[in-house]
């Protein structure tokens, strides 16, 4: 029977590098839209906050978080300096929250689509450019 034993380590090494850092840049990414979505929440419903302070809050949060988890658990880039690379990783996040302000200004203000259905749509929307820019730029591993 030990020779039948069934194993998720040998299930997980079946599914190649590239597919699995993008798998942990989802599950990092689900965690920050918690942090994120909680955030907007409190400041937007709770403290009657602007709806893009609000949103530019939540983001904030998330990104901090997003960027730690990313860096030592996601890409396992621990050689760059955080000196370097949290400025990078907060410009290109940057970059993708004005792509998610612009999507939740048309989709809510422009196609009047609910303002939480408007932000998950831009999430995942965003989500595509934020893994291209951290694969390829931020945590790009030096070259040995």
């Amino acid at each position: 029977m030990s020779g039948n034993k069934f194993s998720f380590s040998y299930l997980w090494a079946l599914i190649p590098d590239r597919l699995m850092v993008l798998i942990k840049f989802g599950v990092t990414g689900t965690s920050g839209l918690f942090i994120d979505f909680i955030l907007t929440w409190c400041f937007k419903d709770g403290l009657h906050l602007n709806k893009f302070l609000a949103n530019a809050i939540g983001f904030t949060a998330a990104v901090l978080s997003n960027y730690f988890i990313n860096r030592y658990w996601t890409f396992k880039v621990r050689k760059a300096h955080i000196v370097r690379q949290l400025p990078a990783f907060v410009a290109v996040s940057l970059i993708g929250l004005f792509l998610n302000s612009g999507f939740i200004y048309v989709f809510n203000n422009l196609l009047l689509i609910d303002f939480y259905i408007s932000k998950a749509i831009a999430v995942l929307l965003v989500f595509f450019w934020n893994f291209a820019a951290n694969y390829f730029f931020v945590f790009k591993a030096p070259r040995e």
